[in-house]
């Protein structure tokens, strides 16, 4: 298998979380739950296999992609398909990052996967053509930097005062919200639509994120975990409203993702129908 990941350069590395590339992708799944991460993502099918989206509860698919399409913050876990040899190539912005590139406002992908003729019309496709053009993943990497440099617009990236409240949230821990949204200079009001505007969510509901990848890091590969411990560390009032807020997150209890060893697989993409 091939994955290749590439360092960006600035001014645009900074709303860019990761480029990334990857060929002959050998799953033992075909089904996957994503949890959400609070990043949007471009995503490129280079090997022509459709991709589905599936109902949470049935299964059932209920959503196709092909060639490239968009996926916005999600409040909530989606499913999707996993493929053999699949080749794919993703763009993944910063959970502000996107307004510059995509000049409107991020709440407008909320809770959407959105076909590349919705958001940029032709333009992911001719993308996507001339990915396909390039042998070696450095060139594509090329290729889509010059893109991502073509779109973007300085006059449109987030101010330092937004991305001041952000990186608190991201770094503080979560008792300390009341003081990080209130260092905001402006009216609480005028920081939620900045928020929306440039990460498509509430600052709460960005925190919620946060605080469900926090637990999904502090479990990861470990053997014995104490779950009131993990509770406890990130800040949640009581049990309850802790076990609520990981099925709300993940679907699934506590005990059964452990029971199912999801905190061995990647700290996002969980398994639904894995042989063996």
């Amino acid at each position: 298998m091939i994955f290749e990941t590439h360092q960006l350069n600035s001014p645009i590395s900074k709303y860019i979380e990761s480029i990334f590339h990857f060929k002959d992708f050998i799953p033992d799944h075909s089904i996957e739950r994503v949890v959400p991460t609070g990043h949007v993502f471009i995503i490129f099918e280079l090997d022509d296999i459709p991709r589905n989206t599936f109902d949470n509860i049935t299964l059932k698919p209920n959503k196709t992609y092909t060639k490239a399409w968009i996926s916005g913050i999600h409040k909530n876990y989606i499913s999707i398909s996993a493929h053999p040899k699949s080749e794919m190539f993703v763009i993944q912005f910063k959970p502000f990052g996107t307004y510059p590139f995509f000049h409107f406002p991020a709440a407008d992908l909320s809770e959407k996967i959105l076909s590349y003729e919705e958001v940029f019309e032709k333009e992911l496709l001719v993308l996507r053509e001339n990915l396909l053009k390039q042998e070696a993943s450095l060139d594509k990497f090329n290729v889509a930097e010059k893109w991502l440099i073509s779109r973007f617009n300085e006059s449109k990236v987030p101010s330092k005062e937004l991305l001041s409240v952000v990186q608190k949230l991201e770094t503080e821990p979560v008792t300390n919200f009341n003081d990080a949204i209130g260092s905001y200079p402006y009216t609480q009001k005028h920081l939620i639509d900045q928020f929306k505007k440039y990460i498509g969510v509430t600052p709460k509901y960005y925190q919620r994120i946060l605080r469900f990848n926090e637990i999904l890091q502090q479990i990861q590969q470990k053997e014995s975990i104490s779950w009131s411990q993990v509770a406890y560390q990130c800040g949640y009032a009581d049990q309850s409203h802790f076990i609520k807020e990981f099925n709300h997150f993940s679907g699934f209890n506590p005990q059964e993702f452990i029971k199912k060893e999801f905190n061995k697989d990647e700290s996002n993409f969980f398994p639904l129908d894995r042989e063996g």
